[in-house]
């Protein structure tokens, strides 16, 4: 997770975009000056409000269809039933941990963005969502002088209409690994969009997933990637979905507030495994989703803690110590393979796969 967002909004985005010849319709370049002052509010006004109103319905068309308790739909016909997420195997996710952890060991002891460790661990990911059948665009910019990348996997099978994006951001700090931040956010996404592949599903809407760089150079690559979209293309986000750091040592379970709909959807489920939440405050204009949320597209998603102290009252609801960060080695060398934990990371991981089958269904 960026340490501040004061850096996003001093840093100027500029590159190019290397779209795969087998992907349709890639988005087109635009700079980040085409888009000012008042058009730029109209426009985000009616992208959010079209955005979440069509989220909302669906929702509660889907809510209403779970709610029947009869086997057959209207006319004795079988009515339709979204199939359950699956469970995320918490030994693949630490399996994804370990060998990002390889990568920085080979690389100078980071995955920083404009460091080897980063480009060899958007190339590691880049080759399991390949072998799976996603079709992968690496898109390009620069920021500090160095060239970053974003790796997008779009998902075949499915709707071709509105998207249900989810992503994080694959970067570290230099001064250490970046195993929960945020190497844990992205072998969640990694492992979910990997089980997509394994139901070989085919979802109402589109599904696409993205692994960012240079967040922590204050949100730089989703940015860039937000910028490049035309009206049309961000229009049929129908939400974003942001996991940043799932895995804290001293966690709390914190979930985005930004969207009451999709705020819902990983409440109930926590709710429903008797894990009570609170909103995700620590996260707010620091993580990928606020590229997002500034453009007018709906986000959310769900946070373990950084650099802020557990409470009593959090530890008695929680566990852990009070008093202490929910992640002591935020930023730090000490974020390796052994700042991590297991339960947490475990169900955020199956809270991501949740959320991915429910809104885009």
């Amino acid at each position: 997770m960026s340490a501040s967002n004061q850096q996003h909004r001093s840093l100027r985005r500029s590159g190019r975009y290397l779209p795969s010849s087998a992907v349709p319709h890639p988005p087109h370049h635009r700079s980040s000056a085409v888009i000012r002052g008042h058009h730029r509010q109209q426009r985000r006004a009616a992208v959010a409000t079209s955005a979440s109103t069509a989220l909302a319905l669906a929702l509660l068309a889907a809510a209403g269809g779970a709610a029947q308790a009869s086997p057959d739909g209207p006319g004795g016909r079988p009515a339709t039933r979204t199939a359950a997420a699956p469970d995320i195997d918490v030994a693949a996710v630490q399996q994804d941990l370990k060998e990002l952890q390889s990568v920085a060991e080979a690389n100078g002891g980071n995955r920083a963005h404009g460091r080897p460790g980063y480009r060899a661990s958007l190339d590691h990911l880049k080759q399991k969502l390949d072998a799976a059948g996603f079709t992968t665009t690496v898109q390009e910019f620069t920021s500090g002088g160095s060239t970053g990348y974003n790796l997008i996997a779009d998902w075949p099978k499915g709707g071709t209409g509105a998207t249900v994006m989810t992503g994080a951001h694959l970067d570290s700090v230099r001064s250490g690994p970046g195993i929960n931040d945020n190497g844990s956010g992205s072998a969640g996404v990694l492992e979910t969009a990997l089980a997509v592949a394994k139901a070989d599903l085919e979802p109402k809407k589109h599904l696409r997933f993205a692994w960012w760089g240079a967040e922590e150079q204050g949100m730089v690559g989703s940015g860039h990637y937000v910028d490049s979209l035309s009206k049309d293309e961000l229009g049929k986000i129908d939400a974003y979905l942001n996991f940043d750091m799932i895995g804290s040592p001293n966690a709390g379970h914190f979930v985005y507030d930004d969207d009451p709909a999709v705020e819902s959807v990983f409440t109930d489920w926590f709710r429903a495994k008797g894990v009570r939440t609170e909103p995700s405050e620590e996260t707010n204009g620091r993580s990928d989703h606020a590229s997002f949320k500034r453009a007018g597209v709906t986000v959310g998603g769900t946070f373990t803690g950084a650099g802020a102290r557990k409470t009593r009252a959090q530890a008695d609801k929680w566990g852990g110590t009070a008093g202490e960060p929910y992640d002591a080695c935020y930023h730090s060398s000490c974020d390796d393979t052994s700042n991590i934990d297991e339960k947490a990371l475990d169900l955020h991981s199956d809270a991501i796969a949740h959320a991915v089958w429910t809104l885009s269904s």
